[in-house]
């Protein structure tokens, strides 16, 4: 089967750490564009939006979307619109209505439209799925603290409205703990810690409560320096299971750490590539729900100024 013609729009640092090796990587797409006001990848035909891609290139049959959360929703419309299949990265979008109204745009014109969370394809995450389902969970304590200003250097985006802030990689955090909790949870309580003159946070408490009985906290902090934190630890009736660097390193009971090099961008196109020949939609909303009720129910908190 021919490699599906696929463009990137948007093409700043995450295009160009993960999705371009991960397109290049998998021979069931090309990269044919992109679109990008910032510039484009050599050899590649490259638009200043992407409503001229799509009247140019009708070749062009999917788009992966890599610009800020705000404006993503009138490029995905446009997409779908134009009967291009869609990647979303995440979060998907500025608000959760938003995507709602794409998964129906995309039901009716009969194309995918695919929500990805790529730390769901850390390689601990699915056998700590597995492994959690046979048990009782009784406690979740997440802690995932690392340092904007190397992750994020001089985005403004993310300080503003529909930004999300340190949600931006707690967000990360949750859609793992939702994909591997065998119950759902909702929120039961949160502070959000907002630097003097922005308008998204550096740092986040969350508490949940966890159908079965159990209870779950998350501790998201942009100010850390040195090394990164991204833990999950699980007490259950059978053991501990915890995940480290981002679900990368699983250990059960402190026994030996389960491990492998980064897949999380290839695990997304590996999946997009069966959306896009099945013409399947796969959204799901969860992580993005509970960071909007983590702004509706959270005590507010103004810290320090922060500047990059």
């Amino acid at each position: 089967m021919a490699p599906v013609d696929i463009a990137i729009v948007g093409v700043g640092k995450i295009a160009r750490d993960q999705h371009l090796p991960s397109i290049t990587g998998n021979p069931d797409f090309r990269l044919a564009a992109t679109a990008s006001r910032s510039g484009g990848v050599d050899g590649v035909e490259n638009f200043e939006t992407i409503e001229a891609l799509l009247s140019a290139r009708p070749d062009v049959a999917a788009v992966a979307l890599c610009q800020p959360p705000q404006v993503r929703f009138d490029a995905a419309a446009a997409a779908i619109r134009a009967g291009r299949h869609v990647l979303l990265e995440k979060p998907p979008g500025a608000t959760v209505a938003e995507v709602q109204a794409l998964v129906r745009m995309a039901e009716r014109a009969g194309v995918a439209l695919f929500a990805t969370w790529h730390s769901r394809y850390a390689a601990g995450v699915a056998p700590a799925r597995d492994w959690l389902a046979e048990r009782q969970v009784r406690n979740v304590t997440v802690t995932w603290k690392e340092d904007v200003r190397r992750w994020h250097p001089g985005q403004d985006w993310i300080w503003q409205p529909g930004g999300l802030g340190v949600f931006d990689p707690g967000i990360n955090a949750l859609s793992i703990v939702t994909e591997i909790l065998p119950h759902a949870m909702h929120l039961t309580g949160a502070t959000l810690e907002f630097p003097l003159g922005r308008d998204a946070p550096i740092a986040a408490q969350l508490s949940f409560a966890v159908n079965g009985g159990a209870s779950a906290t998350a501790d998201f902090d942009w100010r850390q320096t040195g090394p990164q934190t991204w833990d999950i630890a699980v007490e259950t009736d059978g053991g501990r299971l915890d995940l480290s660097k981002g679900g990368a390193e699983l250990r059960i009971d402190g026994g030996p750490v389960v491990t492998e090099d980064d897949r999380e961008y290839a695990g997304i196109y590996r999946r997009f590539a069966h959306l896009v020949h099945s013409r399947e939609i796969d959204v799901d909303l969860s992580p993005l729900v509970h960071v909007a009720d983590a702004f509706m129910l959270g005590r507010r908190l103004t810290v320090e100024r922060f500047e990059d």
